[in-house]
């Protein structure tokens, strides 16, 4: 039971990576981006819904199933790292400061983002 609890413990004290990744798709060089606390997570649930047929942002959608996903690469764009207070524990404004500066960045570059 001990360990039990100590793995729960562990469990809460876990820090994952947090950042913003991009959907890239190599066809119209079109990308998607998403800030976000869980990178690893995220990416993988936008995989599955893209793969199912649910994701939110249609345009995405609909070109990952004409051009199916051998035509887009997932990529990490940059990753926040965790403040040295350990009482901060909410890093939304943060990651919508990293979205605004990154969608600036590849606007500037000549990259077209998809919309949602």
């Amino acid at each position: 039971m001990d360990r039990k609890k100590e793995l729960k413990e562990w469990y809460k004290q876990m820090k994952p990576d947090m950042g913003i990744f991009m959907i890239r798709c190599k066809a119209n060089n079109k990308c998607y981006i998403q800030a976000t606390p869980d990178l690893r997570g995220v990416m993988n649930g936008t995989k599955v819904r893209l793969g199912a047929n649910m994701h939110p942002c249609r345009e995405l959608q609909k070109e990952w199933n004409e051009y199916g996903q051998e035509n887009f690469v997932v990529e990490i764009l940059e990753h926040l790292e965790y403040d040295k207070d350990e009482t901060k524990t909410d890093y939304k404004d943060e990651l919508v400061l990293l979205h605004m500066i990154w969608e600036e960045k590849l606007i500037n570059e000549g990259m077209e983002l998809y919309r949602k």
